[in-house]
């Protein structure tokens, strides 16, 4: 697979997964803060925790995917002026996502993904020249060394005991930040900068031809599939050496803990996303749903922020925002999503970037 890119063409179908990514966190995040999780029908459930983790593992691998492509010219024309310039610029973006991050997290949205995005992102800065294999190699190391990690330290330290992963207890010390950060939190560093050095990976293939995105689709169907047989057949054939609690502790394929089978097999699910995407939107390019996706997709930053501030606003307006079902969450979840396509599509005829993406864009190039 060739890693040549085409520094200016936008990739469309990479909006249309962000706006995926956007919808999935939204249907995750009112769910678990209104305290809807079980509340509704099997279906329901199983419907709704298909969005668990895989959302924001897709919204992570989305951006190394991006920084891939940000970087591809300084990387194909191996410039140092370039490179420098790129990783200022990369710099500059961590730590904006790094602080709006936390000043999420200041007013108790504890749910937080973009200070540690902030994070991969830095980290992700020093490696925008590293070969595959480098990448390769770094990206195993954390995923064997968070495994480790859970193994052998308490996952559970620093949570409420009363409300665990609602409430982190110690996260304003210096040693329950760090162990948030890289440890237990929602998306530690371990492992979570793996779909983010995954995503440079992919930000290298060659997107816009249609074998090379064939065979990543496959490649990527295949790992998810033998990821989840697996941990399923692990999950069965370890009750008899372990309860059930431990088993899905070490083989489960959800997000608490983030253990190898997680990583495997969201990382691949999001792989297949994201190439659904590009083969969908340029097989139906001009259709008006693709086209809303995609301006929706542009302004994700705006939109993941807006759902914090706006939608948790509109709950409270409602007196809903605990003790809800799941089918008021998908509800809300969609015609929320419906609005955030409508601002986008009455956004984008004025403005080149969303309200957030300019800011950043000023204050970062």
């Amino acid at each position: 697979m060739t890693k040549h890119q085409i520094p200016n063409q936008r990739i469309e179908g990479l909006d249309v997964a962000r706006a995926l990514a956007l919808f999935g966190m939204f249907v995750v995040n009112y769910n678990v803060i209104t305290g809807a999780e079980g509340n509704g029908p099997e279906w329901l459930i199983w419907f709704t925790n298909l969005f668990q983790g895989r959302a924001s593992a897709l919204f992570v691998l989305l951006a190394g995917i991006g920084t891939s492509l940000m970087t591809s010219k300084a990387r194909n024309e191996a410039s140092p002026i370039l490179m420098r310039k790129n990783r200022k610029s990369l710099w500059k973006r961590s730590a904006f996502l790094f602080l709006l991050g936390m000043v999420l997290y200041a007013v108790d949205w504890t749910g937080d993904i973009l200070h540690y995005y902030g994070v991969f992102m830095l980290i992700a800065s020093f490696l925008i020249a590293a070969s595959n294999k480098t990448i390769i190699i770094i990206c195993s190391l954390f995923g064997l060394t968070a495994q480790i990690m859970q193994v052998t330290s308490n996952y559970l330290k620093g949570w409420n005991p009363d409300k665990p992963f609602i409430e982190y207890m110690d996260f304003w010390t210096m040693e329950g930040f760090l162990r948030n950060l890289l440890f237990n939190g929602y998306h530690p560093l371990f492992p979570w900068i793996c779909f983010f050095l995954v995503g440079m990976l992919i930000g290298r293939f060659e997107l816009s031809n249609k074998v090379v995105i064939k065979k990543t689709a496959v490649i990527a169907l295949f790992f998810f599939m033998i990821s989840e047989f697996t941990s399923s057949m692990l999950l069965h054939f370890s009750l008899s050496l372990l309860d059930v609690d431990s088993a899905a502790y070490l083989f489960q394929t959800g997000p608490i803990p983030p253990n190898l089978f997680y990583l495997i097999s969201n990382t691949s699910s999001a792989v297949l996303i994201v190439v659904i995407s590009i083969y969908v939107t340029r097989k139906f390019s001009g259709n008006w749903l693709l086209n809303a996706l995609i301006k929706t997709g542009q302004l994700t930053l705006t939109h993941y922020v807006s759902h914090v501030f706006v939608g948790i606003a509109i709950l409270a307006l409602l007196s809903r925002s605990a003790n809800q079902t799941l089918e008021f969450i998908l509800i809300f979840s969609i015609l929320f999503f419906a609005g955030s396509m409508l601002f986008s599509i009455i956004w984008k005829k004025k403005f080149k970037r969303g309200p957030l993406e300019f800011m950043m864009r000023k204050l970062t190039n």
